[in-house]
């Protein structure tokens, strides 16, 4: 697998998010699907497809004249990726909040909530008092908090 960069625009998720449901396209599958969503003109399409493949997030096979696009990293493990550089880059206090803020706004089925309520029940298990930040002083606002 080539060296990924794990940074990809707005854009790029959009032919990704295609790419992983067919698992493989060519690029003229990839505009069609994305013609449907968007007011993209095929140049603007296989410049995205090219800055993906030159991050390493692409792979392309020759199948005749045409090239075959493939992800090289399942979408599962780019989001989990995605995540958990976010809650990486955040005071340990805020992730609660920011979990919260995703149940919120998420339209969740009936299993995903009996999932979040069976994690939530396990959690309580290792729950603590308060959680303590985990910022340098002077990159959050928790520090002002005890003065």
């Amino acid at each position: 697998m080539p060296q990924q960069n794990l940074k990809i625009t707005e854009s790029e998720w959009e032919v990704m998010r295609a790419v992983w449901a067919q698992d493989k396209m060519a690029s003229r599958e990839i505009i069609e699907v994305l013609q449907q969503k968007k007011d993209w003109g095929t140049a603007t399409i296989k410049t995205f497809i090219g800055r993906l493949v030159k991050k390493g997030m692409l792979e392309t096979e020759k199948d005749g004249k045409k090239f075959l696009y493939s992800a090289s990293i399942k979408e599962n493990e780019f989001i989990s990726y995605t995540l958990d550089e976010t809650f990486d880059n955040i005071c340990d206090k805020d992730a609660g909040n920011t979990i919260v803020g995703l149940i919120e706004k998420s339209v969740l089925s009936f299993d995903d909530i009996e999932q979040l309520e069976r994690t939530i029940e396990m959690k309580k298990k290792d729950a603590v008092k308060e959680v303590p930040c985990s910022c340098t002083p002077g990159q959050c606002k928790c520090q002002s908090h005890h003065h």
